[in-house]
C-alpha cells in the first residue's frame, strides 16, 4: 500500500512521510579519523536500531483529526515528542498515527527470560543438539538470539526428526515478524500466534524444549587448570589479579581473573556463577570457563585487546580521543548496563577500571555480579581502601545498600573519568572527605573539555534522591542520540 500511494500520488509525499516515517541517514562527510601508531581510530557509524516499543497506560479519545484514539494496553511506536504530546503509531489493528498525551504512554522492556522457550545466546548446533535429545519429540521448540543479528531472534523447531530454523526479524518501528505478511508488537505475541497457527509456519510449536537451560550446552564449564598457560599480568582489581593467558586446548587467548577461595562465599559461588553464565549481551564480557577446584579460583573470560578503559585513557592513543569518541564509548556502557538493569542485577563497582576496550573502540562491562560472591567481611573490612567510595552514591557507601540507582550514580562518575581523560575523581581528597563534601550538596565540576549536555547528564546521575536519577535505558538513549547528531554534524561539541 505504501509503495502504491507513493508511486501514484508523489505530490502527497509529506503526508506519506508522516504516515510511514522512516529515518534516513544524510549523505554527508564523516568526521576525520585520528591517525595513531597502532592504526586509525575510526568514528563508527551510529547503529541503526528499531524504535523502542511503548504501551498505552490509559484510554484516550481523539478530540480532533490530529489526535489518535487509543485503548489501555495498545502497543505503540513513538515517532517523536511534540511538547506535552507524542506522535505515535499503533502497531496492531488500524496501524493509525496521531497525537496523544506523553503521560499516557510508557516504554516496554521485553522480558523473555521468564519464558521456558527462551534459551538466549546459544548457537544453531547447540539448539539442534538440544531439540534432538531423547527428552524431546516433534513439536518441541526454542527461541534463541540470532547469531548474525544480536537484536533479532531465531525459532528452532523439531519436526519429523529434523530441526528447522526461522529468523525473527525486527521492523524499523520495533515490530517482530517471520513473514512480512504479519507482524507482532512483542515476541511473546508472535510465538503465541504460531503456536495456534502452526500451518502458517509449517512446523508445530507444541511444547518448549524439555531440557533444563542450566544444562543446555552439555559442555563442562569446569576446566582443568592445566589447560591455561598464564602469559602476562594485566592488572589487579578489588577482587583479585587479572592475567592474559592462553587456553591451550582451544588455542585461544583469554583473560583470567583470580579469586582466593578464602574470600569467596562458597554457598553463593555456584549460584552466582550460574547466573553470570546465562547473561549474554554484546556489551558484557562473556564468561567462558571456570577453575574452581584448587587455589586460586580462575574465572575465564574473553580477552579485550586494549585492556581496561582506565589504562587506555592514559595511553597516547587514549589521550587523542575526541568528545565524540568518548560519547560513543559511554553509550555502549549504558547499553550493557540497561541489559543488567532489566534483570535487576546490580554491578556495585561500575568504574573505568571495570570497562574493557577492544578494537574499533568497542566497550564491554566487566566484573558485574562479582561483588555478591565475595564474603561480606572482606567487602566491609577493607572499606577504607577497597570500597569504591569515589564512585558510590553516598547512602550506598554509608549503609552498604546497593541498587540499580546507585549504579547510575557510578555511571555519572564514569562519564567524569572519560571526559577528563582518566582524571581521579575528587583528586587529593580522602574517602571521608569525599562523603562529607557530597553531604553538603557538592558535585564534581565539569571537566575542561566536557560538552555541557554531557555534564548535565552527570548531574542527573548524581541526584541526591535515587528515584530521580535516570534509568540506564534513558542514559543509553540520550548518549546515542547525542553521538548521532555529532556524527552527522548537526550539533557541535
Amino acid at each position: 500500500m505504501e509503495a502504491c500511494c507513493r508511486c501514484c500520488m508523489p505530490c502527497c509525499s509529506r503526508l506519506w512521510n508522516w504516515i510511514w516515517p522512516e529515518f534516513h541517514y544524510p549523505n554527508i562527510a564523516r568526521p576525520a579519523e585520528i591517525p595513531t601508531i597502532s592504526g586509525d581510530i575510526r568514528a563508527p557509524s551510529p547503529k541503526k536500531k528499531p524504535t523502542p516499543l511503548y504501551a498505552a497506560l490509559f484510554d484516550f479519545e481523539a478530540r480532533s483529526e490530529e489526535e489518535l484514539t487509543i485503548k489501555e494496553g495498545d502497543k505503540l511506536s513513538v515517532i517523536e515528542k511534540r511538547g506535552d504530546y507524542v506522535l505515535a503509531k499503533k502497531l496492531t489493528g488500524s496501524m493509525e498515527s496521531g497525537l496523544i498525551p506523553a503521560t499516557y504512554v510508557a516504554i516496554l522492556q521485553d522480558e523473555f527470560a521468564n519464558h521456558k522457550w527462551y534459551y538466549g545466546n546459544i548457537n544453531r548446533v547447540k539448539a539442534e543438539k538440544l531439540l534432538l535429545a531423547s527428552q524431546n519429540k516433534d513439536g518441541s521448540f526454542l527461541v534463541r538470539i540470532s547469531e548474525s543479528h544480536s537484536d533479532e531472534y531465531t525459532i528452532s523447531g523439531r519436526n519429523n526428526g529434523k530441526v528447522i530454523h526461522f529468523r525473527i526479524q525486527r521492523s524499523l518501528i520495533g515490530a517482530y515478524f517471520v513473514s512480512d505478511k504479519i507482524s507482532f508488537a512483542t515476541l511473546e505475541e508472535l510465538i503465541r500466534y504460531y503456536q495456534n497457527n502452526s500451518r502458517s509456519l509449517g512446523v508445530p510449536l507444541d511444547e518448549p524444549c524439555a531440557q533444563q537451560r542450566e544444562l543446555f550446552d552439555m559442555e563442562p564449564w569446569e576446566r582443568p587448570r592445566e589447560e591455561f598457560k598464564l602469559h602476562m599480568k594485566l592488572g589487579e582489581g578489588h577482587f583479585g589479579e587479572v592475567w592474559e593467558a592462553l587456553w591451550t586446548s582451544q588455542n585461544k587467548k583469554v583473560a583470567i581473573k583470580m579469586l582466593k577461595q578464602e574470600d569467596t562465599k562458597l554457598d553463593e559461588f555456584v549460584k552466582e556463577i550460574q547466573a553470570l553464565k546465562n547473561l549474554h549481551h554484546p556489551k558484557l564480557i562473556q564468561l567462558l570457563a571456570l577453575c574452581s577446584r584448587g587455589e586460586p579460583v580462575y574465572i575465564v573470560t574473553e580477552l579485550m585487546t586494549k585492556g581496561s578503559l582506565k589504562s587506555y585513557l592514559g595511553t597516547p592513543e587514549g589521550q587523542l580521543l575526541t568528545s565524540a569518541h568518548l560519547i560513543y564509548m559511554g553509550s555502549q556502557v549504558g547499553e550493557g548496563m540497561a541489559y543488567l538493569e532489566d534483570r535487576h542485577i546490580v554491578h556495585r563497582d561500575l568504574a573505568a577500571r571495570n570497562i574493557l576496550v577492544g578494537d574499533d573502540l568497542v566497550c564491554k562491562v566487566a566484573d558485574f555480579g562479582l561483588a555478591r560472591i565475595i564474603k561480606d567481611s572482606v567487602f566491609t573490612a577493607s572499606r577504607t581502601t577497597k570500597i569504591p567510595v569515589r564512585w558510590t552514591a553516598p547512602k550506598a557507601a554509608l549503609h552498604q545498600r546497593f541498587s540499580v540507582k546507585s549504579d547510575v550514580w557510578s555511571f555519572g562518575v564514569l562519564l567524569y573519568e572519560m571526559m577528563s581523560r582518566g582524571k581521579m575523581p575528587y583528586d587529593g581528597k580522602s574517602n571521608t572527605e569525599v562523603l562529607e563534601l557530597l553531604s553538603t550538596g557538592y558535585r564534581l565540576p565539569s571537566p575542561s573539555r566536557c560538552p555541557p549536555n554531557i555534564y548535565r547528564i552527570m548531574l542527573e546521575c548524581w541526584n541526591a534522591e535515587a528515584s530521580k536519577r535516570p534509568s540506564f535505558h534513558a542514559l543509553h538513549s540520550q548518549l546515542d542520540t547525542i553521538y548521532t547528531r555529532i556524527y552527522f554534524k548537526t550539533i557541535e561539541v
